[in-house]
């Protein structure tokens, strides 16, 4: 068996030109936020153990705690609401698919009784509000030509609904059962995300306009508008109020956080700017915030979180962050004595992680290209990708020194490197392979086979190359060429994956016929067999420390951990480790493994003895 010890969340999906939706619960300090067809909940005080739902079968754009915190409701971008439990065995309450395109906002109204959601649809279906036990329509939503992004429940009775959207219209409505009331057209640009205060007496807009305005919670009439002293320079995209409902907090794309005093008149002062640290780029861009009890979070583009405290706002913010695509490789390193884990994701982010702490920063390159191949070495990282580079990076903390790089004519398939021979490198594309020195070609070798895979022994004296064909091919490395050794006959289907186990005894290879075998490696027998245990390709491979356990991750979300002096029948299943597929492994201790997948998240996982 095994057990998770602690997982590193991933951050939410973000897109630029839209705000995105976090939600608090104020009777604790969790929040929920969306990537992918996942929702993460997470606490802030226990930040490596979030819990991530995973059983919608679209991608998320937002889910919302109900007032007594009990339940929690989100919404995908096919239209469908599922409301689910959020203690226990998170059980399905009800699923409803109330508009027939992508939902972008959800509120529940302060009983509990009502979900109101808004977004986009066929003809006028941008808005609707339902019972969530049996999901009947309690109103026409009428006003709207175009996406609806926000919606908002009055908190206090009598009840109202604000929207706004596309059409840069605010629309007000009356009920239950609710009908249309009114339109303000005060916003020359798109109305981004509409608020009402905890009190209900009033609410907010931001627009696109760079404009907040401010209006009665029981009319609707517009009453004042946030100051444009000191004001935002780019579009709004989120707002939060504060929880005695006198103060606001907006983000924006000019990569500022304002609070704002809202006076009894409606108007809003500024009273304190807040410059999350960056570097400036796009990626600084603020698109999400939530004032949570004493907290204050925003979220960037790039999906760094900052948490402020409301009370010493002077204070330096706490910054985190995860990944936001498919986390494609792991890496085990040890710098200062202390290991680390470097982890890789599709768009070319490099994060450090220190296991028992979390989050340690993102390693920044002045080349953010994307990465496939991926390999840690002395200090150094080499990368490849798309672009027929491979890229040799000197590693310096959380920054990279200057990267070089050598085009080596085509895609490169997979890359690996001699941990005891420095600065040999050999890089596989569809038919060859080509050897490299302190990052020169020194051979490119035509192998007259379709290539999927490889694996250099330590020595780098020895070269494995898997094919389409399902075979595996041994090679000595002769000077500067590749002398043709054996040509191995087991596998059903194409080659995935092949390592080295670190005693250099043992390799072994993985399939997309969801089969692993182990090698040894003085006399090319199988070791161990019948590793036929995943229900899909096998994408990943990884050995612990001492050679004792060889560790699978699959497309089918699992992750299988053998043991070499047991037959593959007393395997040891990780069932459901990541949404989508796992797509890396390593080992950090002899028992402990960590693993990443589709879902941007990382896991480290306790083996326990059996």
């Amino acid at each position: 068996m095994a057990e998770l010890v602690e997982t590193y969340a991933c951050a939410p999906t973000t897109e630029r030109g839209r705000g995105i939706l976090i939600s608090g619960d104020p009777k604790s300090d969790c929040f929920l936020y969306c990537n992918g067809r996942s929702v993460v909940l997470r606490s802030l005080a226990t930040p490596l153990q979030p819990f991530v739902y995973g059983e919608h079968s679209h991608p998320v754009s937002v889910a919302r705690f109900s007032p007594n915190g009990e339940w929690i409701a989100s919404a995908d971008v096919s239209g469908v609401v599922r409301v689910w439990g959020r203690y226990g065995d998170r059980a399905l309450k009800n699923e409803f698919r109330p508009l027939s395109g992508r939902i972008d906002d959800l509120q529940w109204s302060p009983d509990g009784q009502r979900i109101v959601v808004s977004g986009d649809g066929r003809g006028k279906s941008f808005v609707r509000a339902f019972m969530w036990d049996t999901g009947t329509t309690v109103g026409d939503f009428d006003g709207h030509s175009r996406r609806v992004l926000s919606c908002t429940f009055k908190p206090t009775r009598p009840f109202r609904i604000a929207t706004c959207g596309e059409d840069f219209l605010v629309n007000f409505y009356e009920g239950p059962p609710f009908k249309f009331a009114h339109s303000v057209r005060d916003h020359t640009n798109f109305v981004n995300c509409v608020r009402y205060a905890p009190d209900g007496t009033k609410f907010i807009t931001v627009s696109s306009d760079k404009k907040g305005l401010l209006y009665d919670g029981k009319t609707g009439n517009k009453i004042g508008e946030l100051s444009t002293e000191g004001g935002h320079t780019g579009s709004i995209y989120a707002v939060t109020w504060s929880p005695d409902s006198k103060q606001v907090l907006t983000v924006s794309a000019d990569k500022t956080a304002k609070i704002w005093e809202i006076t009894d008149d409606g108007n809003g002062k500024l009273t304190k700017t807040l410059t999350p640290p960056g570097i400036g780029g796009v990626d600084d861009m603020l698109v999400g915030c939530l004032w949570q009890n004493d907290k204050l979070l925003t979220v960037s583009l790039g999906g760094f979180f900052n948490l402020y405290s409301a009370s010493d706002l002077d204070q330096d913010p706490l910054t985190f962050s995860g990944h936001i695509k498919n986390v494609n490789s792991l890496s085990c390193v040890v710098q200062d004595g202390q290991k680390r884990i470097l982890s890789t994701s599709y768009d070319g982010v490099i994060m450090k992680w220190i296991p028992g702490f979390g989050f340690a920063g993102r390693i920044l390159r002045k080349e953010n290209a994307q990465i496939k191949c991926f390999w840690v070495a002395e200090g150094e990282i080499y990368t490849s990708a798309y672009d027929n580079k491979v890229w040799k990076i000197p590693l310096d903390g959380n920054q990279c020194g200057e990267a070089e790089s050598i085009d080596i004519g085509s895609q490169p398939k997979d890359l690996s490197l001699a941990s005891g021979s420095p600065g040999l490198a050999l890089v596989v594309t569809d038919s060859g392979a080509v050897i490299l020195k302190d990052l020169k070609i020194v051979s490119n070798v035509n192998l007259g086979i379709t290539v999927t895979a490889v694996a250099v022994s330590h020595e780098g004296n020895e070269v494995i190359v898997g094919g389409q064909d399902g075979k595996l091919h041994v090679y000595t490395v002769d000077g500067n060429d590749l002398k043709e050794e054996a040509v191995i006959e087991k596998h059903r289907g194409a080659i995935t994956a092949i390592k080295y186990s670190p005693d250099g005894s043992m390799y072994a290879s993985a399939d997309t016929n969801r089969e692993a075998v182990v090698w040894d490696r003085a006399t090319r027998e199988v070791k161990l067999k019948n590793m036929l245990y995943h229900t899909a390709r096998i994408n990943c491979l990884a050995w612990s420390p001492d050679s004792r356990l060889i560790a699978t991750g699959s497309l089918d979300t699992s992750v299988i951990v053998y043991e070499l002096d047991k037959p593959a029948s007393a395997r040891r299943p990780i069932k459901g480790a990541h949404l989508g597929g796992v797509y890396g492994l390593t080992f950090i201790e002899e028992d402990c493994i960590v693993s990443a997948g589709e879902d941007a998240c990382i896991r480290i996982w306790k083996i326990v003895p059996q």
